[in-house]
């Protein structure tokens, strides 16, 4: 028990380091130039679109306001990523009272375009590209008609926000629009090249490189501070991630399953331990998760290593329960969580069997709750004693034998049955077999 304690202990000690070293990341700038003249941000939009970014966008935008900031660049380049987390940023950007640019350096597609049309301004360099907005699942295929069809007006809203025509955002994500015109004929997404966007007043120009649009914004003199993720945040975004989230359960469960089958506590439980750790950092830090959760987490580990060594069973569901409950308390999406915890579980569970068959329950934690020892003939236990001795006596019945009764041998008076036949009081009998503490006899 003394063990799993201390497990829990370096766990506890394991978020605190993490979150102490997350805090001490938290105003990472970079000073890039400084002039007479306005304040610009510059804010990196890279890679997928997912929570622990919106995390970094809003620390960032805080930081811009609080320090009076005359205008705030994003640098676009992302494949797209989650809906709602762009949804989310698309809401903090709104809310600034700061001028935006959005500034596309290689492009900015599906979630990513929904971000720049939330912008004031949008610059593009040549050769990039925006749009391909289509909803899609996390198993790749389309999404229903419902989720497509609020993720439609939220496309045409950004873009109407912003004084855009939506009529093309509409397209970016709605394939029965007809564009042919744009390289989107009906059954297409749209996708819009630099110029194909200036043409039609998406962008409000193509630059070939930062200074370059600095000059078209008139903020060539400005003091430029470039934003970088912390380690923290990069950490979050990666630990977030929807193809990180099931690798990170499985390895926890499989790390935990592997653990039970070894002797002491090595490294599969660590693993299993840093798996979990991991997971619960990256979405606390990405704002999708409370410390109630960890709470919840440690309770149901702890009641887990109590229902081990005090079997029960009702302490041990409630364990599994609260663990399963604080998973789905970090996250915004049930669906997703679900399919991770399936995968983990699925996992696991080849794990075990594997396990189970090729080790037993000889090593791990289960030689302390496996009863092993036996009571053998060597070390002197008798289930009964067996009067092999009694075989060939003869002896007189006491009581009739029907086929029970009992017979007299010497001085002994015992228990016996007959072969089957009724043997009378009183008449002369022979033990022909013992059978543990059964007597047969045979009338002489």
């Amino acid at each position: 028990m003394k063990k799993y304690v201390s497990v829990l202990l370096v766990s506890i000690s394991i978020i605190a380091t993490l979150f102490t070293f997350t805090n001490s990341f938290q105003t990472e700038v970079l000073a890039e130039d400084s002039g007479e003249g306005k304040l610009v941000y510059v804010i990196p939009i890279e890679n997928e679109v997912e929570r622990g970014l919106e995390a970094f966008i809003r620390r960032t935008t805080t930081e811009a306001t609080e320090n009076n900031a005359d205008h705030i660049i994003f640098e676009i380049n992302t494949p797209g990523g989650r809906v709602d987390a762009a949804e989310y940023i698309g809401e903090i950007l709104q809310d600034l009272e700061i001028e935006t640019t959005s500034f596309i350096t290689v492009r900015a597609l599906s979630a990513g375009s929904y971000i720049a049309l939330n912008t004031d301004n949008i610059y593009m360099k040549p050769q990039t590209s925006m749009g391909a907005s289509g909803v899609i699942n996390s198993d790749g295929t389309a999404a229903d008609k419902k989720a497509q069809s609020a993720w439609i007006a939220s496309m045409r809203g950004a873009a109407s926000s912003k004084d855009r025509d939506p009529l093309y955002a509409e397209a970016m994500a709605n394939a029965e629009i007809d564009l042919p015109e744009y390289g989107a004929p009906e059954g297409d997404f749209l996708t819009l090249d630099a110029n194909n966007a200036v043409e039609v007043g998406y962008a409000q120009g193509i630059v070939s490189h930062r200074s370059e649009l600095l000059s078209n914004l008139s903020l060539a003199d400005a003091e430029v501070i470039e934003t970088e993720p912390t380690a923290a945040e990069g950490l979050a975004r990666f630990l977030t991630n929807p193809i990180v989230v099931p690798i990170l359960l499985s390895l926890a469960s499989i790390g935990l399953i592997v653990e039970l089958y070894s002797p002491g506590f090595g490294i599969p439980g660590s693993i299993g331990i840093a798996s979990l750790v991991l997971y619960f950092y990256g979405h606390i830090i990405a704002g999708l998760a409370g410390y109630e959760a960890i709470v919840l987490l440690i309770l149901g580990i702890v009641l887990i290593i109590i229902e081990i060594f005090a079997p029960g069973g009702i302490l041990g569901f409630i364990g599994i329960g609260a663990i399963v409950a604080s998973l789905f308390m970090s996250t915004d999406d049930p669906g997703h969580m679900a399919m991770s915890i399936a995968i983990a579980l699925i996992s696991s569970i080849i794990v075990a069997v594997i396990l189970f068959k090729t080790i037993g329950l000889e090593k791990g934690v289960f030689r302390h709750v496996i009863l092993k020892d036996s009571t053998t003939t060597e070390q002197g236990y008798v289930s009964s004693v067996n009067r092999l001795e009694l075989i060939g006596q003869e002896g007189i019945t006491v009581t009739p034998l029907r086929p029970s009764g009992t017979a007299e041998f010497g001085e002994e008076r015992l228990d016996v049955v007959s072969e089957g036949a009724f043997i009378d009081v009183n008449t002369p009998i022979k033990i022909i077999k013992v059978e543990g503490s059964r007597l047969v006899v045979r009338k002489i």
